[in-house]
């Protein structure tokens, strides 16, 4: 026989030794029980896996052989619940913009019952810990450096003060995008108190910063509802320091001075509103004729509804339900309330990860929008007991009911994107009947008698900024937005605005676009005279009336 031939004839029978070892894993493989809620044993696994046929060099098989022993001493079941537990609370509370720095902290101590100072001696604020300063401050200069265009508006009028003399008042989220809104109307002149306008929100080393800096701020995670209104007070009513102007995300400022301390709220030369919530209870003041200063609606400026609320909430929605559930989006049905700019946002992101998305709406056009974007508007009882996820965003109340929670099916996450607390019938699920069982933070599970849990998320509050947080560069936008509009406020000639509620001026609304294409090299198109003679506008703007719809 041939040297050749003689080498074929090896090379078959040991290709046959192989496929016979190849058969062998396969069986013993194949013999491992792993029924759907039970888990793979590591140890057998890796016995299987080192079974298989390797042509590498002695030297590499060791190796393997090491690294096959590390993979066995991987956690077995026990072991690995508690590590997958401690992984999703570490990630959940590192990156929550609810969920700050100080949040691995044993000092249970409510920070009314401490004493504490700042570097400057101070002690007029009412933060968590304030020794967490430091690590706020390196926030907020991060956050600085994606709000080019307020900070740009901070160097252009720095030098003008054109807040000087302005005392204002702020109820707002205290993350390290708001700080830097507070820092650029300091550095406008103007002198500023500081609470939370969400018990969740607040980032506490954020809120140090801002008292290291001078800031009277009030604010940290975890509120109670007492303490949420002793922050408010403790903001408006000090001694020697009376506002003149109102920053607000929801109204719950405004309406504590107008309720509380009626002689300020009639000085108050100016407020500001950003939220829907705010703005329905402004409108509501103006039509019973109680408001008696001038209010700007910056929630519905064009640059508020289309950034922050549609593009904004396109994000910010999926980070907030990942952080929390770890869900998979791929064939799950969720419902959308409501098919405002939140709503639109929220059910365009869902559908692009392979959500079957449901949409209920009051409004026929937000309604036949819906339609023509591909969804199936209904009625939330007609689908109640088949969804997975159900997303509140109408700034309305009760639009989900304790008659609908008890419909819903087990593990269905239940969760609000509008600004209040209302939309989810939350005070009716604390009943000795049901059980309420912390799984994370922000994320409770509320456990029926039968069983059946629905998975609620930040107790029915803002999720995405109780639960995960808002992308920089929008929060930038809306921002800009509001310092414009205080100084627009605050340096308006008398008579200019009557006692009333006004939109921003569309110049404005122009001027804050354009202070942010920079950012993406953008370069605007300018008019001809004889194009603007044309269209009858002023080549500088405003490019759109009024009632135009964008």
């Amino acid at each position: 026989m041939s040297e050749t031939a003689g080498d074929a004839k090896s090379e078959v029978k040991q290709a046959s030794k192989e496929v016979k070892e190849s058969e062998n894993v396969a069986e013993k493989y194949s013999a491992m029980t792993v029924s759907r809620n039970s888990e793979i044993n590591m140890g057998e696994l890796s016995s299987v896996f080192s079974a298989v046929p390797t042509h590498k060099p002695v030297k590499k098989q060791i190796q393997f052989v090491e690294e096959k022993q590390e993979f066995s001493r991987f956690p077995t079941k026990t072991g690995r619940r508690s590590l997958s537990r401690s992984i999703s609370q570490s990630s959940t509370d590192s990156y929550c913009s609810a969920a700050s720095y100080t949040d691995s902290s044993d000092d249970e101590t409510s920070p009314r019952d401490k004493t504490q100072v700042n570097s400057k001696g101070s002690s007029d604020f009412c933060v968590k810990n304030i020794k967490q300063a430091e690590f706020g401050r390196r926030e907020i200069e991060i956050a600085e450096q994606d709000m080019s265009a307020l900070i740009s508006l901070r160097k252009r009028a720095q030098s003008e003060k054109p807040l000087a003399g302005a005392k204002i008042v702020g109820c707002t989220h205290i993350t390290a995008q708001t700080a830097v809104l507070i820092e650029t109307l300091v550095a406008l002149g103007a002198q500023c108190r500081w609470t939370a306008c969400n018990i969740y929100s607040t980032q506490n080393e954020v809120a140090a910063a801002l008292a290291e800096r001078g800031v009277a701020a009030f604010a940290w995670k975890g509120e109670s509802e007492d303490d949420f209104w002793w922050c408010i007070d403790r903001c408006v009513n000090t001694e020697g320091w009376q506002p003149n102007m109102i920053l607000d995300d929801g109204g719950d400022l405004t309406h504590w001075v107008y309720k509380k301390y009626p002689n300020v709220f009639k000085k108050i030369r100016g407020i500001v509103e950003e939220s829907v919530t705010g703005v329905h209870r402004l409108y509501q003041l103006s039509k019973a004729g109680k408001l008696c200063v001038p209010a700007m609606n910056v929630n519905d400026s064009v640059t508020k509804q289309k950034f922050d609320n549609l593009y904004c909430c396109r994000e910010s929605i999926l980070d907030g339900l990942k952080r929390t559930t770890d869900v998979m989006f791929g064939g799950k049905q969720v419902v959308v309330c409501g098919y405002g700019e939140v709503g639109k946002g929220c059910s365009a992101a869902l559908k692009a990860l392979g959500a079957v998305v449901y949409v209920t709406e009051i409004d026929p056009i937000c309604a036949l929008q819906a339609c023509m974007d591909g969804f199936r508007v209904v009625k939330l009882n007609e689908v109640i007991r088949l969804v997975d996820v159900i997303i509140t965003c109408t700034g309305n109340k009760n639009v989900v009911t304790r008659e609908q929670l008890d419909r819903m099916k087990n593990g269905c996450i239940v969760c609000n994107m509008g600004h209040s607390n209302t939309e989810i019938d939350v005070a009716s699920l604390r009943t000795p009947e049901l059980t309420w069982e912390r799984v994370r933070s922000q994320v409770d599970h509320v456990i029926w008698p039968d069983g059946k849990r629905v998975i609620l998320l930040a107790e029915g509050r803002l999720l995405n900024l109780s639960c995960s947080t808002v992308p920089t560069f929008v929060l930038s936008i809306t921002a800009t937005t509001q310092a414009l509009a205080l100084i627009e406020l605050y340096n308006a000639p008398e008579g200019r605005y009557k006692q009333d509620v006004y939109l921003l001026p569309k110049k404005m609304d122009e001027y804050v676009a354009s202070l942010h294409l920079a950012t993406f090299d953008a370069h605007l198109t300018e008019l001809t005279d004889e194009q603007a003679k044309y269209l009858g506008l002023n080549k500088n703007g405003p490019f759109k009336p009024n009632y135009y719809r964008y």
